[in-house]
């Protein structure tokens, strides 16, 4: 017995290893990917409310700056991957920007914008054309964006890559949570989680 209680303890020692080792590979595009922790500050416009990861829209005004968003860090170059998980657990109105990728330099305005329409259906604001389907009250959703600066950005839902856009040189950053779009309305809520970056 006394032979066996090393053993046991070095299996166990493993085992806790393999639990709890984060994964240093993405989700999607897997490959030379390392880890990054950008910061963000707390946007809060009009009648948006940020709760950690909980992000509400609580009017339903159709104009105005009415945004509840995180604002990362701005990236210059390379290529950089976002991913989270959002669950929308209420939407009495539509239009909503649900993920960002905003261009900061050298002219500042939104690059990429996935938003939700009431019913389900992801599109892209700019251009409008559907990304996916299946968004609806209270189902989970993963969102990887893959942004090759000066190349392409490229959206995937649930791991399956659905939008592909022309990308122009600068700096960029990521924003996500619930912005009203200019032909959308709350209110709304929207809870993220699984937030990860990379970049290689």
């Amino acid at each position: 017995m006394t032979g066996k209680r090393p053993m046991l303890a070095g299996l166990a020692g493993i085992c806790g290893v393999l639990l709890v080792a984060p994964s240093a590979s993405a989700e999607v595009e897997p490959g030379g990917w390392t880890s990054q922790s950008p910061s963000f500050n707390v946007q809060e416009r009009g009648c948006g409310q940020v709760d950690n990861l909980t992000f509400k829209l609580t009017c339903s005004t159709g104009s105005g700056d009415q945004r509840a968003e995180r604002r990362y860090a701005t990236y210059t170059g390379g290529t950089r991957q976002f991913e989270g998980y959002f669950k929308i657990t209420s939407l009495g109105g539509t239009r909503i920007s649900l993920k960002q990728t905003f261009r900061d330099a050298p002219s500042a305005g939104p690059y990429f914008m996935l938003a939700v329409e009431r019913g389900g259906r992801l599109y892209a604001v700019h251009g409008g054309s559907t990304v996916a389907n299946g968004a609806t009250v209270g189902t989970s959703v993963r969102v990887n964006t893959v942004h090759q600066v000066g190349s392409s950005h490229r959206t995937y839902i649930n791991g399956s890559l659905k939008h592909t856009y022309d990308s122009p040189g600068g700096s960029f950053y990521d924003k996500f949570g619930a912005y009203r779009t200019s032909s959308g309305q709350g209110p709304a809520t929207v809870v993220w989680s699984g937030i990860k970056f990379w970049r290689k």
